[in-house]
């Protein structure tokens, strides 16, 4: 009996060892566990986002903070939109040339009925005698007085010959620089603010003397309308040239396609009526596409006008 109840506490005591070892192991468990879980746990919740790498204050940062805009001097302000309660301000100036095809061009825009035109024009100026008349201080004192949205200039011949105050020919190193000199300054004063400054090239002449000192005045607003983005330029030599390039009396009208006579009979260098007509077209063109750009609606004005 007593190996029998001997043998008995031995089996109950390994029960009890047994359930403590399992209680311990339990009280482990619920405590956290052992290190090698805890390693292998880490580990999957890494592969489970990166963003468990990134601080929480990043994260804020990077996805409730938008990119820094771009410069506002970036964005050029055309000003309001042209409509007829409130119209763009075109301001034509020049000599005798401006003075021919003005009429014709405040005519053509009209119809778009969002512009109000101002024509300024003196006979015989430009830019070479100022003793004459003085055009960059004209300007000076109209621009900011008119505040036009569009300027449209031109000199014809009266700027091939010596410059005031520098005795030199036209054909010169010395007359192109200072004429380029000239014009750059007036295109600095007129294209800016949002203005546009239409610049007409004067055409070639019937002469083959007077054409050569034309041309030396064309090619050196040519190279200043590079340098100034704010210019658009018409080219009148182009406008009124033969096939050949060459001086043209008859050229084809772009209004119908029918060639022309588009030379005074005077001095044949000066446009006739139709000559006018036909550069007011191209220039109206030019005035219409910077209207377009500014946001006027000129199908609409068009259909109203009509």
């Amino acid at each position: 009996m007593r190996r029998i109840y001997l043998r008995r506490r031995v089996v109950v005591a390994m029960v009890l060892l047994a359930v403590a070892v399992s209680l311990i192991g339990l009280a482990k468990a619920l405590l956290g566990g052992d290190s090698t879980h805890t390693k292998v746990a880490s580990a999957a919740s890494t592969d489970d986002s990166t963003l468990l790498s990134v601080p929480a204050t990043s994260e804020v940062t990077t996805t409730t903070t938008p990119p820094p805009l771009p410069p506002e001097t970036t964005v050029v302000d055309a000003g309001p939109i042209p409509t007829p309660s409130d119209p763009a301000r075109v301001y034509i100036a020049g000599d005798s040339d401006a003075g021919s095809f003005a009429p014709f061009v405040s005519r053509l825009l009209r119809v778009s009925g969002v512009v109000a035109t101002t024509v300024d024009y003196k006979v015989s100026s430009g830019l070479a005698r100022p003793d004459f008349f003085d055009w960059p201080a004209r300007l000076s004192g109209r621009i900011p007085k008119l505040n036009p949205d569009i300027v449209i200039f031109a000199f014809g011949g009266n700027d091939a010959q010596p410059i005031h105050g520098l005795n030199k020919q036209v054909d010169t190193p010395e007359w192109r620089a200072e004429y380029a000199k000239r014009v750059g300054a007036v295109m600095d004063l007129v294209a800016n603010d949002g203005r546009t400054l239409i610049w007409v090239g004067v055409p070639n002449d019937n002469q083959t003397d007077t054409t050569a000192r034309l041309k030396v005045q064309d090619e050196v607003v040519r190279a200043q309308v590079a340098v100034h983005p704010g210019v658009v330029f018409i080219d009148s030599w182009n406008i009124f040239s033969g096939l050949d390039g060459g001086y043209a009396q008859y050229v084809v009208d772009p209004r119908d396609g029918i060639s022309k006579s588009v030379r005074s009979d005077v001095d044949g260098f000066h446009l006739n009526t139709t000559g006018a007509e036909i550069l007011a077209f191209h220039i109206a063109r030019a005035v219409e596409s910077d209207l377009v750009n500014r946001g006027a609606d000129l199908a609409s004005a068009s259909t109203d006008a009509g």
